[in-house]
């Protein structure tokens, strides 16, 4: 429209200039009667070129943010008629018309002013200018993209303020793989002809394998949670077998062990063949074998006969007598001679009883 009437002003100078010089040779020729056409026909351009100036004068409404003016301007341009009535437009603010357009009379031009934020991501604090409308149109303007399950704080449709501060929580997870040793059990089979100080590794156990996969959630780079997401147990373990003893086991001052059931306390006595008693209850024949089993007298209904006995200071024994006088925990041992009896005398011990 502009370069219209430009083409037109020039048109009419134009014209103007050859009326003026065909006037002028006129006047010279003609006199007076040619001045005066001449003087009519410079108002008439002079009306023109007014009324083409004035109809490039426009009026327009420019709303910047909330508050709205009024500007008179002659450019055509509106980044020019904005410049005219510095009104300055910065690099981040919003213009709707873009500043290119060109201006009409009675046109509505709306500025956003863009606003300081602050923007804490990635280890940086960012001060940035904005005029975006809410924090997700801001991060696009700005090229930040978020992950799936980045944390922003305010939420990304919060509206954008002046001096507002954004905090962005980067998230990520790693699975981490790993193994360990699994434990064996361990079973245990008695055996009552073995010494409670004796086992045997009849099996031997192998630990097995457990194979585990662990997602492990990061906030800027620092782990704030663990979780197992599977185990499996990649090797079975090999329980191990031993075989253990149940024997009590006594080892004398003269050395070797003995090995044993059960152990009771008893009163033991003394008593020789001198006093008579030369066949046992059992019908035996009584003994005193150093190397082997002596006899010895009980209460066959604590000690019943037939039990193989150790007894400290004794030896091994045999329960193959009974005695009126045995009762209860009380046993009486046979020994050679009178004298032997007499050393022993009454002892308060422990006797043991052999499988």
């Amino acid at each position: 429209m502009l370069e219209k009437m430009k083409g037109n002003i020039q048109a009419l100078v134009k014209l103007f200039k050859d009326k003026v010089n065909q006037n002028l040779r006129d006047y010279f020729s003609n006199g007076p009667k040619a001045l005066k056409s001449c003087i009519a026909f410079i108002v008439v351009i002079l009306l023109v070129a007014v009324t083409a100036v004035f109809s490039t004068r426009k009026t327009i409404v420019v709303r910047v943010d909330n508050k709205v003016m009024k500007i008179v301007t002659y450019r055509s341009i509106e980044k020019d008629a904005l410049a005219h009535n510095n009104i300055l437009v910065g690099p981040k603010d919003k213009v709707q018309p873009s500043l290119s357009t060109e201006i009409k009379d009675g046109d509505k031009i709306y500025i956003k002013k863009a606003v300081n934020v602050n923007i804490a991501v990635d280890g940086k604090l960012l001060k940035i200018k904005s005029a975006e409308n809410n924090i997700a149109s801001m991060l696009k303007a700005e090229g930040i993209t978020l992950s799936k399950i980045d944390k922003i704080k305010p939420a990304k449709s919060s509206k954008i303020k002046s001096g507002m501060k954004i905090l962005i929580t980067r998230v990520n997870s790693q699975i981490v793989k790993s193994s360990e040793d699994v434990g064996f059990a361990t079973e245990v089979i008695t055996d009552n002809t073995m010494g409670n100080d004796e086992k045997n590794i009849i099996q031997q156990g192998q630990a097995g394998v457990k194979e585990t996969e662990t997602k492990i959630v990061y906030e800027d780079g620092k782990a704030v949670s663990k979780n197992i997401i599977s185990e499996v147990l990649s090797k079975l373990p090999i329980k191990q077998i031993v075989r253990v003893g149940t024997l009590g086991v006594l080892k004398p001052d003269r050395g070797g062990k003995v090995l044993y059931k059960s152990s009771v306390g008893v009163v033991a006595t003394a008593y020789t063949n001198d006093f008579g008693f030369g066949i046992t209850a059992s019908g035996t024949r009584v003994k005193r074998s150093v190397d082997g089993y002596s006899s010895v007298a009980v209460d066959p209904r604590v000690i019943p006969l037939g039990t193989r006995l150790y007894i400290p200071g004794y030896g091994y024994g045999i329960a193959e007598d009974t005695g009126g006088a045995i009762k209860g925990n009380r046993v009486d041992l046979f020994f050679s001679s009178e004298s032997d009896c007499y050393n022993w005398g009454v002892k308060d011990i422990k006797v043991y009883i052999l499988k």
